[in-house]
């Protein structure tokens, strides 16, 4: 409990400093989380490069937005929100099919649903074939996949977020796992 208080305790000086605007602050602010963000960054965008613009983008938002950080929830959780909001934005202005790459990582799969160790055909393929028919999917659906399956945001607060219907976002999310599941039967 004491280092939990004084991890919390840690966290509020760095955002204070951040809001302060010193460098250093915002600097192991950025380190510290953008690994993460980054792999985020990834699953959204169609390249590399996009992606790397997207994170610099999205912290550039959050140092500007600090001081509306009311301290409720997670901090994590409220970055993470403005990542995902401005890679969003970003596929809004640059609607491309191009393909990019995902990190691996076979557990979150496993936690989501998405790669079954119990049926013989996702165990036998590579976890890059499985994210690159992910990638392959055409933006809207991708999209609305990630965010719904792998991030685990609920059908309205994306249809809220993209102005669309909850029956659009279910859909979008039915129309990409019917592809997804034809493109891994194939795979044998």
């Amino acid at each position: 409990m004491y280092v939990e208080r004084e991890c919390m305790l840690l966290k509020k000086e760095l955002i204070h400093e951040c809001i302060c605007g010193n460098r250093a602050a915002q600097k192991e602010l950025y380190e510290k989380y953008s690994p993460f963000f980054f792999t985020i960054c990834m699953r959204y965008m169609p390249t590399r490069e996009d992606a790397e613009d997207v994170l610099v983008m999205g912290f550039t938002s959050i140092f500007a937005n600090l001081d509306t950080y009311k301290g409720e929830g997670s901090f994590e959780g409220w970055m993470k929100k403005i990542i995902v909001n401005t890679a969003i934005n970003t596929l809004r202005r640059d609607n491309s099919s191009r393909h990019y790459k995902i990190k691996d990582e076979y557990e979150e799969l496993e936690q989501k649903g998405i790669l079954k160790t119990k049926d013989e055909i996702y165990t036998k393929m590579d976890i890059k074939y499985i994210m690159k028919q992910i990638q392959e999917l055409p933006t809207g659906k991708r999209m609305i996949f990630n965010l719904c399956v792998i991030d685990g945001i609920h059908y309205e607060d994306v249809a809220d977020m993209l102005g669309i219907s909850r029956g659009t976002v279910a859909s979008q999310v039915a129309a990409a796992r019917k592809i997804l599941q034809k493109k891994l039967q194939d795979f044998k």
